[in-house]
């Protein structure tokens, strides 16, 4: 019978060992986006969030931008899992139709509903990035209630 040497024994112990190691917190928070107010619940809810001051509010082409939808309804949960921290904005748009893109009457008034973050106000357009802006801690779980807003 042959015996192992010690460090051998070791090493094929120690993967044993880590399989009920707990793994480390993400560096990241969850931001978790509840919208309020819907007039119906047809079609989805887009919402973006970015710490892109010229992407805001389309977050479109940013690599520093995080997506969401969800079907309409009364109210609506989004979540933004493992944001890294930072200065972030969001809008969201009750897409009604479904198809992608924000609906405009004329004069460029927008036909679907909108929201932005710290509930910005829209006065002759969307809000500026520092208007609708908040910081992301590390390590964090926030909520933030935005409630939309319809123009016709």
């Amino acid at each position: 019978m042959r015996h192992r040497s010690r460090p051998l024994a070791l090493a094929l112990a120690a993967p044993a060992l880590l399989v009920g190691a707990t793994p480390p917190l993400p560096a990241g928070s969850d931001i978790v986006i509840v919208a309020t107010g819907l007039r119906n619940v047809h079609g989805v809810v887009r919402a973006c969030m970015t710490s892109d001051v010229r992407a805001f509010p389309a977050c479109r082409g940013s690599s520093a931008a995080y997506n969401a939808q969800a079907h309409a309804d009364a109210r609506v949960t989004l979540t933004f899992y493992d944001v890294k921290p930072g200065r972030y904005a969001v809008a969201l748009l009750h897409d009604e139709n479904g198809n992608g893109k924000a609906d405009r009457a004329a004069m460029m008034i927008p036909k679907e509903g909108f929201g932005f973050s710290r509930d910005a106000r829209v006065r002759f357009g969307p809000p500026k990035f520092g208007e609708a802006a908040f910081d992301v801690a590390p390590n964090a779980r926030d909520t933030m209630f935005i409630r939309m807003r319809y123009m016709l």
